[in-house]
């Protein structure tokens, strides 16, 4: 298709065909801007994923009316530049935090098109890029710093055929997408048998709790306000134990500031960290072994387990994934929506022990398995990347004309949305409540 016409100065769109319309997204939406309760209305996560219920909806926010209202049909997006990507048409009635813009169409759109108009990433560079204010150190795009943004609009029925062209291509590669999470779960499913075939085949000499082989203790005093981007000094949080690591790590993700690095609690290499809190049972008590030699600040709900001198660290830290130690965790986890286990119930666990030597020979073989299955997930995961990088690319050609679907016949598909890692998939971001005062 030729595309021949601009419309005003649309810097992020570049040219679009001549017979669709062009209009500024302040004469399209208006910004809804009702507060109210959580209470009342059921809070909603603005994630990558779209509008979804929170994760810790039964966690509620300050009293008062300090949320925004959503109906079905609007459009919210988060006004954080660290959330980029975080928006959708809303199919439920709600409430968001303050820091999310809501927007009503004026008038009668397919909201598909807007939903993957609006989701684009030409879009959402162009939305930040409009940003003009700082909340929270973070850079926010307002209402009024947006409104002013030119939208395409093509005619009802392209719109209409669009989004049939989109799902259609969509669900095609969310499908491949689903396969390869698919053999990702399997991977880690064999790589977790291994560990257990491996702990089993060699004698035991002896079987004692956890708290025999060494010392626990709570990390704590810093909180993610204390956090900071570059520099900084090494800071392990709870969460980051069943989110950004994988049995072993030796470099930390996260840094804090000095005055709360000189207060908090520390780990050092060959300490194994807990989680203390997590929202299933399944979070709570996972393990990590340190290995890294920069002494580590630990936050609260982080336990520490320091073992003994001539403690073989890392064949224990594999018996804390054995199904007997994963089993103790289930039971001994508290709580519903958000789940803690002590260090005393964690104490408790019982280690079964071969000798010196073969403990030498599981772990080898552990680690041989794990390097093994993590190539393996590593290309899998690159793959994903591709196919996500192709479908972002396909959906923002598609909405602003550069690819012409007038023609194309299409299938009767029913849509399948892109299955969530809930674990480890950046998608899942914004899920957890969050709260901002305007």
């Amino acid at each position: 298709m030729s595309a021949n016409h601009i419309h005003g100065n649309l810097t992020w769109l570049g040219e679009i065909p001549s017979y669709w319309d062009c209009k500024k997204i302040g004469s399209l939406f208006t910004e809804r801007k009702v507060k109210v309760s959580d209470k009342d209305y059921p809070p909603l996560s603005v994630a990558k994923i779209g509008i979804v219920p929170q994760l810790d909806s039964a966690v509620k926010t300050d009293a008062g009316d300090n949320r925004k209202l959503v109906r079905v049909g609007d459009f919210v997006i988060n006004s954080r530049s660290d959330r980029k990507g975080s928006c959708g048409v809303s199919e439920l009635d709600g409430s968001v935090s303050l820091i999310n813009i809501v927007l009503t169409p004026r008038s009668e759109w397919n909201s598909r098109y807007v939903h993957y108009l609006l989701r684009s990433q030409t879009f959402s560079e162009e939305y930040y890029r409009n940003g003009r204010g700082i909340v929270a150190d973070l850079w926010t795009t307002r209402y009024s710093e947006m409104k002013s943004i030119l939208l395409p609009i093509p005619p009802s029925p392209e719109q209409d055929q669009i989004v049939r062209f989109l799902d259609w291509k969509v669900s095609s590669i969310n499908k491949l997408i689903g396969v390869k999470q698919r053999q990702i779960s399997t991977l880690k499913e064999l790589m977790q048998a291994e560990i257990e075939k491996q702990l089993r085949v060699y004698p035991v000499v002896d079987t004692v709790r956890l708290k025999q082989l060494g010392t626990f203790f709570k990390g704590g005093g810093f909180s993610r306000d204390n956090l900071v981007e570059g520099g900084g000094y090494p800071a392990i949080l709870y969460g980051d134990i069943y989110t950004q690591y994988e049995y072993k790590t030796s470099v930390i993700t996260h840094s804090i500031d000095s005055n709360a690095y000189d207060v908090s609690r520390k780990i050092v290499k060959s300490d194994i960290v807990m989680a203390g809190t997590g929202e299933t049972k399944d979070e709570i008590g996972k393990s990590i072994l340190y290995m890294g030699d920069e002494v580590v600040a630990a936050g609260g709900d982080v336990i520490v387990f320091r073992p003994n001198e001539g403690i073989n660290v890392e064949y224990l830290l594999y018996q804390l994934y054995s199904q007997a130690a994963l089993k103790h965790r289930y039971i001994h986890g508290k709580g519903d929506i958000i789940v803690h286990i002590y260090p005393a119930a964690l104490g408790n666990t019982l280690i079964s022990l071969s000798d010196e030597e073969n403990q030498v020979k599981a772990v080898e073989r552990i680690n041989e398995i794990i390097d093994q299955v993590k190539k393996a997930i590593a290309t899998l995961t690159k793959e994903i990347s591709i196919l996500r990088e192709f479908k972002a690319r396909l959906v923002a050609d598609t909405v602003i004309g550069r690819i012409d679907v007038r023609g194309i016949k299409i299938p009767e598909c029913e849509f399948v949305e892109e299955t969530v890692d809930t674990e480890n998939d950046e998608s899942m971001e914004g899920m957890e409540g969050e709260t901002y005062e305007e």
